[in-house]
């Protein structure tokens, strides 16, 4: 992954900064591999053969509206106007080093803001995928026994059911030097988790997670989960002013199914936000029916895709509708 960061000037004034990742995904070693179908299949050959260079606008690191932030002095429109013209600038400077930029995603954008820039991306080809599941915590809500309170009983059940698995699990926070000590472990339960998800566009470094806290401290929570004095499983979190961003986890699945480790995951990332007095937690794409379970609720998230071929681009509709991995789930609704 190589970022660049963007600033856009009005009258000399900084009114805009965005973000881009470019991704080669013929160095990654797996697009994922849960789903070995034919469709699946061919969908890999695609990316690998034909789209393998691709440059984001945004954080395909975090779902949710994070490519860029502008100031009053300037619109949406204009700041993808302006983004549309860095684009060009980058793809001459990945092409003057013999790399070809074959596609080009804006995202996350929600459905307000997408319907807005529709005319600024006109010659794109807009998207959806899974939503983003996001948790809203009432002002009512001071201590995770409101939440509880608030539970229908069958989820309350469901919640007490879970807890009593892990009494014997102890989590803990760790620091940089914490998450280095035990970063072999780390990666092992991160990369049985990513190799198992439907599809993916990069694997994190062995060090990530200790660089990151380095860099965001406070602001960014590891949280690792142990039995018997050995990791079994982790997750992490980004504060982002007053919602709670999750990041990366992972566990090992023999375990987390007998003990439910996942679901309580997600139990103590809602005490702690509630806690901490959050507003919402974003707990992105992936796993929803369970992260309905717990209350959150899904909201669309929409992106922006051009192909530089122009044949594959006039079809990249069919094309995308083809290959997209489908997802059939059951929203719950645990509150009363």
């Amino acid at each position: 992954m190589q970022c660049h960061f963007i600033g856009v000037f009005k009258n000399e004034a900084l009114v805009g900064i965005a973000l881009t990742q470019f991704l080669n995904l013929n160095l990654l070693e797996s697009f994922g591999e849960r789903d070995n179908c034919l469709k699946t299949s061919i969908r890999n050959f695609v990316f690998k053969n034909y789209s393998s260079h691709v440059l984001f606008v945004g954080n395909n690191m975090l779902t949710g509206q994070n490519a860029y932030v502008v100031s009053n002095e300037i619109s949406n429109v204009e700041m993808i106007n302006v983004l549309k013209l860095a684009v060009e600038d980058l793809k001459i400077e990945f092409k003057n080093k013999k790399t070809k930029v074959h596609l080009t995603v804006f995202k996350d954008f929600d459905t307000e803001t997408s319907d807005e820039i529709i005319p600024a991306l006109k010659d794109y080809y807009k998207f959806t995928t899974q939503p983003n599941m996001v948790f809203d915590i009432s002002e009512d809500w001071k201590t995770e026994q409101d939440y509880i309170n608030a539970l229908s009983k069958k989820y309350r059940d469901q919640f007490k059911r879970a807890r009593k698995k892990i009494l014997d699990i102890k989590k803990k926070k760790l620091s940089c030097e914490e998450i280095k000590e035990h970063e072999e472990t780390i990666n092992e339960l991160y990369h049985h988790v990513a190799k198992n998800a439907p599809f993916n566009t990069f694997f994190l470094a062995e060090n990530h997670f200790c660089e990151l806290k380095k860099l965001l401290d406070d602001d960014f929570l590891f949280y690792g989960y142990f039995l018997d004095e050995k990791m079994i499983g982790f997750n992490t979190l980004v504060k982002n002013r007053e919602v709670m961003d999750t990041y990366f986890l992972g566990y090992d699945d023999a375990i987390q199914r007998e003990k439910m480790l996942y679901l309580n995951m997600l139990y103590d990332m809602i005490a702690y936000s509630i806690k901490k007095e959050f507003k919402e937690i974003l707990f992105a794409r992936t796993a929803l029916e369970i992260k309905s379970s717990v209350g959150s609720k899904p909201e669309d998230m929409f992106g922006f895709i051009k192909h530089s071929n122009k044949v594959i681009d006039f079809i990249i509709a069919r094309l995308f509708v083809f290959l997209e991995p489908k997802t059939v789930w059951n929203q719950r609704h645990p509150f009363k």
